[in-house]
């Protein structure tokens, strides 16, 4: 393999000189090679992942984010804590977090007894956190905060989320093909169901109170927003069918009831064609919100 100087450090590979003697194809794993987890490419991805939450190669930054502030906000819970705690095999999993005991948090460099006291009770306090946090904190791809809350204002459980199918994912606002298949892939993984049993024992929120809305012209109805409509931009448009009691999703499914076409629609168009969904312009719109 002839490999010259790219720039003025970067090692760039040229060609191959000769092939070699032993060699033979490679073909990506379908298991991660460390747990025997599910591996996974998304669509457009160059990377293959593994998608085992509890994977030893990725249970370190998978306990950094799940007691980050914005997320379970375990305080005290930082690097330096978390690598002590999966280098000395006291966690393997953030489920463990909710077993450590006093007496294992004080063989710990630098831990005291009232940081450690201090570092159970955040965990503790932990588990009264919102269901939007815990599922952030699951490191599910692409469900951030705002999904996390999305998906827990429309579904009101954990359980009903991982339980729904893809169509039916995709009526949470904001929630499309990539999100929902993701969030199907991570249930569908077996050590991802038993870590959500896991937490589920340790007493964390998995219920929801959904907020109902005021009834309006618009109540049940699923109405998706394609193309540049002539007066109403796309926010605008959104509020107006949402204040009267309507929901905006952003994919096109058996469940639609409308799409909202304006210029330059693309394959919402299609899809709402080839699923038989009502097509309306502006026009029509603004008729039935008045």
């Amino acid at each position: 393999m002839l490999v010259e100087r790219s720039g003025d450090v970067i090692p760039k590979v040229v060609r191959v000189v000769k092939q070699g003697a032993g060699r033979r194809p490679f073909h990506m794993p379908k298991h991660c090679p460390i747990c025997g987890g599910e591996i996974v490419r998304e669509e457009g991805e160059a990377a293959s992942r593994c998608i085992n939450t509890n994977c030893p190669k990725r249970v370190k930054e998978s306990v950094l984010h799940f007691a980050a502030r914005g997320v379970m906000d375990i305080d005290g819970m930082g690097e330096v804590l978390v690598d002590q705690l999966v280098s000395r095999g006291l966690v393997k999993s953030v489920a463990d977090i909710y077993g450590l005991t006093l007496e294992q948090l004080l063989e710990l460099e630098r831990m005291g007894q009232k940081s450690a006291e201090k570092i159970l009770r955040n965990i503790d306090a932990s588990r009264k956190q919102p269901l939007p946090r815990v599922l952030n904190g699951l490191g599910i791809p692409f469900v951030g905060e705002r999904t996390a809350q999305i998906l827990a204002e429309t579904f009101g459980s954990l359980d009903a989320i991982a339980e729904a199918d893809e169509e039916t994912l995709q009526q949470a606002e904001e929630v499309g093909p990539k999100v929902s298949q993701s969030i199907r892939q991570f249930f569908h993984e077996r050590r991802n169901r038993e870590l959500v049993e896991r937490l589920r024992k340790a007493g964390l929120t998995f219920q929801h109170t959904v907020r109902k809305k005021a009834a309006g012209r618009l109540t049940g109805k699923v109405f998706v927003l394609t193309g540049t409509l002539p007066n109403l931009a796309r926010e605008e448009a959104k509020a107006r069918i949402e204040s009267a009691g309507g929901k905006v999703t952003g994919s096109v499914s058996k469940k639609t009831d409308y799409v909202v076409a304006g210029a330059d629609p693309g394959s919402k168009l299609d899809k709402a064609n080839s699923l038989g969904v009502p097509v309306i312009g502006e026009e029509e719109l603004l008729e039935m919100l008045t």
